[in-house]
């Protein structure tokens, strides 16, 4: 039985003598076995502990020799073995938590002295050099001869790039890596992403630049990402729409979507409140979202994009007269904030609540609505804009939505008295 982990031996006497602990711990090798005295040529289980600067390592005798187990993080990695001679304190981190789970149950039962033929005992030997280096935290692979296709990448992993490998599909051995922070795929064939990638609670950045994807899956959207992604590179791929659930991933702050063909960016990404540098050059986008106004980034290039020219006049009509029972029920939910969910409405009904458009009277409209087009200055939504086209513009148009026939011919006066002056 045996377990890597960081390890501190802390000596429970020595602030009786008035000294400290140096409160460091260590890369360590812990194993579980039998121990033979030759004296009295008998066995016992004892608890060897390997360091880089011991090797050898030191022995603590384990048969009613453990006063306590403090186990309340252990999901966390983390749990301390107080021995009663010597009076110490074995406190262990950074370990995998089945693999500490199992080390402990052995431990008990090693203390016990019951049940030991059971155990998977180890032999207490000197460790050797690589079980007690430091846990790798970085690995870049660049090429395809040195793509590891038999061994595990390392589990202590917080920073993986793997790029010019062609490979088509994410390796589900990445998926393992818990403690991932930046997950780099560039420049492959990946067309599709798996949906355990949200697994991935502590990714912070995930690169995809110059792959084959065609889809960015919505049960991404609603996983642990919306909570721990802060940088998304999607650029040169086969993008041709995002998802309408993209939105909630609310913590993105550098989002790149250069190259693609998207048609339209998220109706709501002006629910992106931490979004602050935004590009999404060189793509298919012939209007903004409604929801665009509300963004407050620092840096934005749209360059590239076969925008409309913005008119006022031009506008689609979705009115019905009158409006219908479940168009009036649902702004009413909207506008006066009444909870709903799938228990108690149906699933497509909450869709089109979550995606309602908002007027310019402060009403809202789901499924009834007039559309329009009008010309926004970049500037008013980033401090630094690359320029729109080749003319040095600086202004696109945005969709804009009126709930009923009196606000949009509202709009229309505003307009005209505009141009009069």
């Amino acid at each position: 039985m045996k377990l890597q982990c960081d390890v501190e031996v802390v000596n429970r006497m020595l602030p009786t003598f008035g000294l400290k602990n140096k409160g460091k711990s260590s890369r360590a090798v812990l194993s579980i076995g039998k121990h033979v005295d030759r004296s009295s040529q008998s066995s016992s289980l004892y608890l060897l502990i390997c360091t880089a600067k011991d090797r050898s390592g030191s022995k603590y005798k384990l048969k009613e020799n453990i006063e306590k187990f403090f186990t309340w993080f252990v999901e966390e990695g983390k749990a301390t073995v107080r021995l009663k001679e010597p009076a110490i304190d074995i406190c262990l981190s950074k370990a995998d938590t089945s693999s500490l789970k199992n080390f402990l149950s052995a431990a008990r039962l090693a203390h016990r002295g019951s049940d030991t033929d059971s155990l998977p005992l180890s032999t207490l030997g000197p460790a050797r050099a690589r079980d007690v280096e430091k846990p790798k935290k970085k690995l870049s692979i660049l090429s395809k001869k040195d793509y590891p296709l038999t061994a595990s990448f390392p589990y202590s992993l917080e920073q993986l790039q793997v790029s010019y490998c062609r490979l088509s599909r994410v390796d589900m051995r990445m998926l393992t890596l818990r403690s991932l922070r930046r997950l780099d795929l560039s420049n492959n064939h990946i067309k599709k992403l798996p949906s355990t990638i949200g697994d991935l609670s502590c990714l912070a950045e995930l690169i995809l630049h110059n792959n084959h994807l065609e889809s960015f899956s919505d049960a991404l959207c609603v996983s642990t990402l919306q909570t721990s992604l802060q940088h998304l590179d999607l650029s040169q791929n086969q993008l041709t729409v995002l998802p309408a659930r993209f939105c909630q991933l609310r913590h993105l702050v550098n989002l790149k979507l250069d190259d693609n063909k998207l048609t339209r960016l998220p109706f709501h990404i002006g629910r992106l409140s931490k979004l602050r540098f935004l590009s999404a050059a060189h793509n298919q986008l012939s209007v903004l979202p409604a929801g665009f106004r509300n963004l407050c980034l620092e840096n934005l290039d749209l360059f590239g994009n076969p925008f409309t020219q913005a008119n006022g006049l031009e506008h689609t009509i979705r009115l019905t007269f009158p409006l219908t029972l479940q168009e009036l029920t649902s702004r009413a939910v909207v506008d006066l904030r009444i909870p709903h969910g799938p228990h108690l409405v149906p699933y497509q009904v909450c869709d089109e609540l979550d995606f309602c458009k908002a007027c310019d009277c402060g009403r809202s409209c789901v499924n009834s609505f007039i559309q329009t087009a009008v010309s926004m200055n970049l500037h008013l939504v980033s401090h630094t804009v690359v320029l729109v086209d080749n003319m040095g513009g600086t202004e696109a148009p945005v969709q804009k939505h009126f709930c009923s026939l009196m606000c949009y011919c509202e709009f229309m006066d505003s307009c005209v008295q505009r141009d009069l002056r």
